[in-house]
């Protein structure tokens, strides 16, 4: 694999650090800023849009730079954000630095997908793909629970203060060692609009949305899950996220590698696998040693989907990819939002905190739904194709 990639993983290593490291030092911010808990947890929100604007937005108004000057850019604004939240003197100015933060996310996952897709032959472009967003699944094993411990030890603005410093390296590792990309051939943003207006990119983006929203109706809930029902005591908490961070790792690599013989038919069984997986865990939540299993076997089934469906959805976009690529991470986030407030409508519903992981599993059903009717378009235009060539 070519050296790039690495550039391309510290950047999504300090993207995902400074997204879920968040939800580690949440009450330590709350007690600087004078708010509570859940006022400090619009934080959290804040990152979100700021990831659902900023991908769409930043990608338009980018669309005619070459790639990597568009991700020096973005990691540039990142690393900025990173560092006017570590000195933000309150509430509201930690609100706005946190959305201008998560602007960039997912424009630089798009342009660093396509990026990385180019560096490889064809075969291997999934697996090129899942070497980037190695970064993003290695900061839920070390920079998540590393940043915690630091903000719990030394203070939250510390936490975020290296968490700029990662995106200067970010910086120097990109101008380094990715090469020169040249402008995107016919740069163009109403080509790029017109991608979507292909129903197998909005079908990859639906399978994004509920198939990953599967995942996160669990994992939003895991904390008290893995306490209040498995009988966990909290300190341990940390250990067995880092657990699952290593599932999805693991998750990451296997789904680029299975993506590159045989996308669709490894899609399927990622999604039927997560939706058991899920369904698994009602009965397994029980028992510490089992607890730990499952969720380590989420982790690994949940992020399998999304080197393939990162390829999958540059595929169907043609030849104008940008666009489409960053609106994968926007679907990402908006399954963050839905499985965690489906989760938490359960929750509050009286159904338990086993219950999120039904929701879990319906989500991935739904996924593996429009996942099917997906791959039957895919058989339906191949069975056209040689009929209009005989024609």
């Amino acid at each position: 694999m070519p050296i790039a990639l690495l550039a391309l993983a510290v950047g999504a290593f300090g993207i995902g650090t400074t997204e879920f490291v968040m939800m580690g030092v949440l009450p330590q911010t709350a007690a600087t800023f004078g708010v509570d808990i859940p006022a400090a947890g619009h934080l959290i929100s804040a990152y979100a849009l700021g990831v659902v604007v900023g991908a769409p937005l930043l990608t338009a108004v980018a669309v005619r730079l070459p790639r990597k000057i568009m991700l020096l850019a973005m990691i540039a604004l990142f690393t900025a954000g990173n560092l006017l939240f570590a000195l933000a003197p309150d509430q509201r100015f930690g609100l706005v630095f946190r959305f201008l933060t998560g602007l960039p996310h997912g424009a630089f996952f798009g342009a660093g997908a396509v990026v990385a897709a180019s560096l490889v032959k064809p075969g291997d472009r999934a697996k090129a793909v899942s070497m980037m967003f190695l970064g993003l699944t290695l900061a839920n094993v070390v920079g998540v629970p590393l940043g915690t411990l630091l903000g719990q030890q030394v203070g939250w603005r510390f936490t975020f203060g290296v968490v700029a410093m990662i995106g200067l390296l970010a910086v120097l590792a990109i101008a380094k060692l990715v090469p020169h990309q040249g402008r995107p051939e016919q740069p163009s943003l109403r080509g790029e609009l017109g991608a979507f207006r292909r129903p197998q990119v909005w079908l990859a983006l639906g399978i994004v949305t509920f198939g990953l929203g599967g995942v996160f109706a669990c994992l939003s809930y895991v904390t008290p899950l893995m306490t209040d029902v498995a009988g966990y005591q909290p300190g341990s908490v940390t250990l067995l996220l880092a657990l699952a961070g290593v599932g999805m790792t693991i998750g990451n690599l296997l789904g680029g590698r299975l993506a590159d013989k045989a996308l669709m038919p490894s899609l399927y069984v990622a999604l039927v696998s997560l939706a058991a997986v899920l369904a698994v865990l009602t009965a397994t939540a029980h028992s510490k040693v089992g607890a730990a299993i499952t969720i380590f076997l989420v982790g690994v089934a949940g992020f399998m989907i999304g080197p393939m469906m990162q390829t999958r959805v540059m595929l169907k976009a043609g030849g104008t990819p940008s666009m489409v690529s960053a609106a994968v991470q926007s679907a990402f986030n908006i399954a963050n939002s839905i499985g965690a407030y489906l989760g938490g409508l359960v929750i509050a519903g009286g159904l338990g905190l086993v219950a999120p992981s039904w929701v879990g599993a319906g989500l991935a059903v739904v996924g593996l739904a429009i996942a099917v009717v997906s791959g039957s378009l895919d058989r339906r235009e191949a069975a056209r194709t040689p009929a209009m060539a005989e024609a």
